[in-house]
């Protein structure tokens, strides 16, 4: 009984390139998440505003945009609702596995219905099921380390490269297949994608030995009725806004990002004056909170990859290879390609730095910065008349937000799993997601300000603003690493 009840400890001592084995499932089913995301969301912009005649469904441009961003941020925000499931009811390893199969009916769903009815019950389910999957991964992942375990900041990096080999194949496969056979071809592919993720999540289910099966939180029987009354309001109250026009899909962006902001602010509040939380664990949640503004000020530029720079993409690349014409769509690998160069590369830095490396409000400020420069870069490109950017020059930009992006975001993952509460582990991740929410949203809202006869202006404005948000950051680092007690 007693060699039994060791086995899951000696399991999880088991390394590979000196971190826990855990990390090669959590890769792998992040890996196929990613893969059919963006193979998904890479060609959704386009579904919604190429004509009938073209395979689409004839929105306004503007409008496309808006829903991607928009949906982006409904993405991010149900990470609460999947922290909050691992947290109360299911705890984080089965709260994965759930979310992936939700995941995989929200792409089927896209691929066999169509219409606005497709697209509507689709990115729904996909939301949902993304939303429970990414918060808990991460934070399962963030499990398998020890606070303060110097090969944190590079597990994460490893865990990102996943991230980014499946965001580089995704949007490949998609772009063939919808330009060849049709979108609905290319949703099906992510659903295979997903599939795929879950099969081999269940295969080496073990390698996580028993991490993330305790629900840490546990809901009491007597409050699953007040709970399932919250979830019908919330239903009801969609339903009623959507039915009544008080919500168009033109201005569906500016909803969520104010929705997901006002939920922030609530959380925080909620985190800070929680009884379950400790004082030395209440400090470090405000020093999450600088964080947090800087997170979202940089994803707001990242995501415009898929709302600005996918319009960019269509209608000001040059894509053509040897006489072949690649899908616009492509755009969404190239930045993949540089993460996947240069995340061993940064995982080896941070991991032989140790406590040597800049600290994480230093990190965050030069990947806020770097962001920034590289959105102006742009500004280098408005010369160019008509269909004539070559993809190579932009391939070169995209390369600058990959380091600022490896700067921020995998740093970002770690140290949220490093200032978490303990009663709060997954739902604090799940507040990180509603920085990456409330910035992904925004670039739906900044769409709509693009032109390609105001380039400079709106390249260069928000470029700017974001260097400015950066440079803040960077001088309020000492404060910051002062609230984090004791966190790198």
């Amino acid at each position: 009984m007693t060699e039994v009840d060791h086995q899951p400890e000696r399991a999880a001592e088991r390394t590979v390139f000196g971190h826990p084995i855990g990390l090669v499932n959590l890769f792998g089913v992040e890996l196929w998440e990613r893969f059919s995301y963006y193979g998904m969301v890479t060609i959704l912009g386009y579904y919604l505003y190429y004509s009938l005649t073209e395979g689409g469904l004839g929105l306004e441009k503007t409008t496309a945009t808006g829903i991607v961003g928009a949906y982006g941020g409904v993405v991010y925000m149900s990470t609460v609702l999947g922290g909050w499931l691992a947290d109360r009811v299911l705890g984080m390893e089965r709260t994965v596995f759930y979310g992936g199969v939700v995941v995989m009916a929200g792409h089927i769903a896209l691929a066999v219905l169509p219409g606005l009815a497709g697209v509507g019950a689709g990115l729904a389910l996909v939301a949902l099921g993304s939303g429970a999957l990414k918060a808990n991964a991460s934070s399962l992942l963030g499990t398998l380390y020890e606070k303060g375990d110097p090969r944190c900041d590079g597990g994460f990096t490893l865990f990102y490269l996943g991230v980014n080999l499946g965001a580089f194949i995704g949007p490949l496969i998609t772009g063939v297949l919808q330009t060849d056979l049709g979108f609905h071809y290319g949703f099906g592919a992510a659903a295979i994608g997903m599939a795929l993720g879950l099969i081999q999540y269940v295969v080496f289910r073990r390698n996580l030995g028993t991490h993330g099966r305790i629900v840490p939180n546990p809901l009491p029987r007597n409050q699953i009725p007040m709970v399932i009354g919250f979830v019908a309001v919330v239903v009801a109250v969609v339903a009623i806004a959507g039915a009544t026009g008080l919500v168009r899909l033109s201005d569906i962006a500016w909803w969520i990002t104010g929705i997901i902001a006002v939920a922030s602010v609530v959380y925080f509040y909620l985190m800070l004056r929680s009884p379950k939380v400790t004082p030395l664990e209440r400090v470090r949640v405000r020093a999450f909170i600088p964080l947090f503004i800087a997170n979202a000020v940089f994803w707001s530029l990242f995501q415009q990859i898929f709302t600005v720079l996918a319009v960019y993409s269509d209608e000001r690349m040059n894509w053509s290879v040897f006489g072949w014409t690649a899908p616009s769509n492509w755009i969404g690998s190239e930045e993949p390609v540089w993460v996947i160069a240069l995340s061993p590369l940064f995982a080896l830095m941070w991991t032989r730095l140790g406590n040597r490396a800049p600290t994480t409000p230093r990190k965050f400020a030069y990947g806020v910065i770097g962001m920034g420069v590289a959105f102006m870069l742009f500004v280098l490109l408005s010369g160019f008349e008509g269909k004539t950017v070559p993809a190579l020059l932009v391939f070169f930009i995209l390369g600058a937000f990959a380091v600022s992006e490896l700067m921020l975001s995998p740093i970002g993952l770690a140290v949220t799993t490093q200032l978490a509460p303990e009663a709060f582990r997954a739902q604090m991740m799940a507040l990180y997601f509603f920085s990456v929410g409330i910035g992904t949203s925004m670039s739906g809202v900044l769409a709509d300000y693009y032109s390609p006869h105001h380039e400079v202006a709106y390249f260069g404005t928000i470029g700017l603003v974001t260097i400015v948000v950066g440079i803040v950051v960077y001088f309020l680092g000492p404060r910051i690493s002062r609230l984090m007690e004791g966190v790198h």
